[in-house]
């Protein structure tokens, strides 16, 4: 807890001093005044002050670094990494095989567009309108949640070799490099540039034996992304999707202990206890992310525990599937039982939808 509390430290302040210039739009030579509190712990004699009055300094001038940071992007204009990619192509090219698997349903199609490129134009306003109403958006907009997918199907797929440090360093090299390809693909929008950071601290903490609780990684993710993209922090993908991370970094075990046993190092996990850990996360999450959410769009998803236990799982077998359906499509062999499944399988997810919006 003690290396979250100090990371924390600067993050928050970070975000903080951030916010308030690119809202504000304050000016660097204002924001810089604000890292002046570092001068004096340049000083020997900082070692002799009390721990607290040097924690104060500190919180102060990572604040001013954040106005700094804010302050210089609003000059320079600049606002989001999707100014800086330059492989958006491979994004069109995806939506372009998309369209042309043979689905029946037009409407699988623009589903699995939505879930692998972000492209959402090609819904029909009667499916839109059923995930923003059963609080499932969160599944069309690119994020943790697809990346994590992505991430997770490269990496099981580059496990038969071993698990030798340079195998592991080859292996994480290869997950770095695919995901952060199809972040700029799918034109590096703020929650999945999120996810992308995230992913990158996680592999080089766990390959140099870091610490690196979920806590520990979101702070440094949140500096990172604020200075490279401080714009993104107007965002409101960026901003709940932070939120949903911080959910499930700080209250996600703790509501996940209301189970009975959960504690029990030789309990096995039942069929409950597996659907109560869902549940646990899909609380967790909206619990940060609601009040955000009604403040920007005026709405609370009601039954927004039974859309994620249902719509969750459906997700993680589709994205699989679709990104399977377009790989083969792409190399010319794509069997009709595949194409088939996958339908049946956004169909599915289409049709719960339709179900707990009508509710």
């Amino acid at each position: 807890m003690r290396v979250e509390r100090e990371i924390e430290g600067i993050a928050l302040p970070f975000a903080a001093g951030v916010a308030l210039s690119v809202y504000s739009g304050a000016a660097p030579s204002y924001a810089a005044l604000s890292l002046l509190p570092i001068l004096p712990l340049l000083l020997p004699a900082h070692r002799k002050w009390p721990p607290a009055a040097v924690r104060f300094l500190l919180t102060l001038c990572t604040f001013g670094c954040g106005l700094l940071i804010g302050a210089t992007a609003n000059i320079l204009e600049i606002s989001s990494l999707k100014n800086v990619s330059s492989i958006r192509g491979l994004g069109f090219a995806m939506q372009d095989i998309i369209d042309s698997i043979p689905f029946r349903n037009t409407e699988t199609n623009a589903v699995i567009k939505a879930l692998l490129t972000g492209e959402k134009n090609g819904l029909s306003r009667e499916t839109a309108e059923a995930f923003r109403a059963s609080g499932a958006s969160h599944i069309l907009a690119l994020s943790g949640l697809h990346l994590g997918i992505i991430y997770g199907i490269v990496s099981k797929c580059l496990q038969f070799p071993g698990n030798h440090r340079k195998v592991r360093i080859a292996r994480s090299i290869i997950c770095i490099l695919t995901c952060g390809i199809y972040t700029l693909a799918t034109g590096a929008g703020a929650s999945i540039t999120r996810a992308f950071i995230f992913i990158l601290i996680g592999e080089i903490a766990r390959l140099t034996g870091r610490y690196h609780s979920t806590a520990y990684i979101l702070s440094v993710t949140l500096i990172i992304h604020l200075t490279i993209s401080p714009g993104d922090i107007r965002s409101v993908g960026f901003q709940l999707s932070y939120l949903a991370m911080f959910g499930i970094a700080y209250l996600y075990q703790h509501i996940r202990r209301f189970w009975p046993g959960i504690n029990d190092p030789e309990g096995r996990k039942g069929i409950m206890q597996r659907i109560w850990d869902a549940a646990a996360l899909s609380i967790s999450c909206q619990l940060t992310t609601g009040p955000v959410a009604w403040l920007y769009f005026g709405t609370f998803p009601q039954y927004f525990l039974l859309t994620n236990l249902i719509s969750m799982p459906l997700t993680g077998i589709l994205i699989p599937m679709a990104v399977l359906t377009v790989l083969l499509s792409t190399l010319g062999i794509l069997p009709q039982f595949l194409v088939t499944a996958t339908e049946w399988v956004s169909t599915l997810l289409i049709q719960s939808i339709g179900i707990i919006a009508s509710m």
